[in-house]
């Protein structure tokens, strides 16, 4: 199983979406949440090339997005392929 870690929020919508996804996937994920931590969010920014928004998921190290790109890779049926590896 895929290695996924996803930079969150406590009160963020798109985060809960991705989780719930993630979760009926059966996927474990490492859960960072930035909200109180300025290190861990400066980390998140570096690691997504400047994103600010959360969620950021990175599936085996690879930054695939927020939760509007983990929902569009679902739907295009890749997903589950980059959750395998």
């Amino acid at each position: 199983m895929a290695q996924v870690e996803i930079y969150t929020t406590m009160m963020c919508p798109y985060c809960y979406r991705a989780k719930n996804l993630l979760e009926s996937k059966g996927v474990a994920y490492q859960e960072i949440d930035v909200g109180m931590d300025p290190d861990r969010r400066a980390e998140m920014i570096e690691r997504a090339g400047g994103r600010r928004t959360v969620p950021q998921i990175f599936i085996n190290g690879r930054h695939v997005g927020g939760s509007d790109e983990l929902a569009s890779l679902d739907a295009a049926g890749k997903l589950d392929e980059l959750l395998a590896g």
